[in-house]
């Protein structure tokens, strides 16, 4: 008697136990209508990060300084008093006395002032494409908090269904055990305690989890957004290029137009332009300079004439070896440095890649296992301990046991297809220059993920 009522119990808890879990791992249904879904995330997050913000800010400045450095200095005016007597201080006692206004002008050393804007031109394009590597590195970061709290959210979910089951399991055994009828043992009873205490601390532990992941959030979401249950339904990250069948001549290439690579090859252009800039140090600097000098009439009434000045100046770069050369050496130095920076970005881009890329091999060979395999024999395992239990031919431990191996396996395989999403998240951020919401930056339009 005892047995069959454990039996419907059991039965009825599996049936609602097997509907939470698809092997999509969307089938679980949060009641509240407001939720927070992948999509809205990202395109919050892409649309209001303020780094981006600033970095067109500085553009605008660096495009306003281009501007004054190909601009001419000032030219310098001078009025003065020249050649005042200062045993009357009379303006008119001495011919040499004249009220004097000077003007000069300087010009640049050889072609310094175009190629001082180019540099600042040059330099203002690496920005754009900054913004599009940043767009692509929070859209990675975003999308993997996001999974991460999924992942918690729906362990959650599974685990609560599962403490059904073993709550119904302790009351099932207790009322066995009370009536002494069947071989309920009280360790069955404390084993039955004992699971459901340590479902309990597992759902601490998701809670933590899944507080952690949204907090990540914060960065780019609004406080009463973090408040919302996650959404059951998401738009799951599709490759922007088949991984499997990138050929390597391909993969550097995707890894050459790859947004921080270009932003540093913009930066190359304009330290190779810095040293066409540093050898017109050696080209001289002209200036002229115009002088007006008014002179009184003589104290008996003479008229003097006004004096008029001009002239051309030039400085001599002759002695180049301290100043000169070493300009030039370290723009050399610098272009150089700037290039080994480049191929160490992207010898740094290409490991990562391959990273991720084992990952994703190995993480579907699991994910197929899991699917085809492990799931049903533990589904199978789960309801032959069940029947043989029911059958006065099984030991309640196998029942138990049984349940939370599936349980386990079932959290597994979340995990797994999860960790398969952000393992493409992330090697989408190397193919970031086959991303429109990204590359979108470059032309100033604004695309939803």
């Amino acid at each position: 008697m005892t047995r069959r009522v454990f039996f419907n119990a059991v039965l009825l808890s599996s049936s609602l136990f097997g509907a939470v879990f698809n092997s999509s791992a969307n089938s679980v249904v949060v009641t509240n209508t407001t939720t927070l879904n992948l999509t809205d995330t990202v395109n919050y997050a892409l649309n209001n990060e303020p780094w981006l913000s600033a970095s067109k800010q500085k553009q605008i400045a660096a495009k306003a300084q281009s501007i004054a450095a190909g601009t001419l200095p000032d030219p310098v005016l001078s009025l003065g008093m020249q050649s005042l007597p200062v045993n009357g201080y009379a303006f008119d006692q001495e011919n040499m006395t004249q009220l004097k206004l000077d003007i000069s002008q300087k010009f640049s050393r050889g072609n310094s002032l175009a190629l001082s804007q180019q540099v600042i031109n040059e330099q203002v394009q690496q920005h754009p494409w900054l913004r599009a590597q940043r767009k692509a590195q929070v859209k990675a970061t975003v999308m993997e908090l996001w999974l991460n709290a999924y992942r918690a959210q729906q362990s959650i979910v599974l685990i609560k269904q599962d403490k059904t089951l073993f709550t119904q399991l302790i009351e099932v055994t207790e009322a066995s055990y009370s009536s002494s009828l069947g071989k309920t043992r009280q360790q069955d009873i404390i084993r039955s305690q004992l699971e459901l205490t340590r479902l309990e601390d597992k759902l601490i532990v998701l809670a933590q989890q899944l507080d952690a992941a949204k907090q990540g959030l914060a960065q780019w979401l609004p406080m009463h957004w973090l408040q919302r249950p996650l959404s059951n339904e998401f738009k799951k990250p599709n490759p922007l290029i088949d991984f499997n069948n990138l050929a390597f001549d391909e993969l550097i290439q995707l890894l050459m137009a790859h947004p921080a690579i270009v932003a540093i090859e913009q930066n190359v252009t304009a330290k190779v332009t810095q040293i066409n800039l540093a050898k017109q140090s050696y080209k001289p600097q002209l200036g002229v300079n115009m002088g007006y000098g008014y002179r009184a009439d003589t104290q008996a009434g003479d008229s003097r004439a006004d004096l008029l000045s001009v002239g051309v100046s030039v400085d001599l770069p002759l002695f180049t070896d301290n100043r000169q050369d070493q300009q030039v050496k370290a723009a050399i130095a610098n272009a150089e440095a700037t290039k080994t920076e480049k191929r160490v970005a992207l010898q740094n881009l290409k490991g990562m890649y391959l990273k991720e890329f084992s990952q994703l091999a190995r993480i579907e060979q699991r994910n197929a296992l899991y699917q085809n395999t492990l799931l049903p024999q533990m589904s199978q395992q789960a309801q032959a301990t069940l029947n043989a239990y029911t059958r006065d031919d099984g030991d309640f431990s196998d029942v138990m046991r049984a349940r939370i191996s599936e349980l386990t396996a079932k959290i597994d395989a979340l995990n797994i297809q999860i960790d398969k999403h952000i393992i493409i998240a992330r090697l989408n951020y190397y193919a970031a220059s086959l991303d429109t919401a990204v590359m979108a930056e470059l032309q100033g339009d604004s695309y939803e993920y």
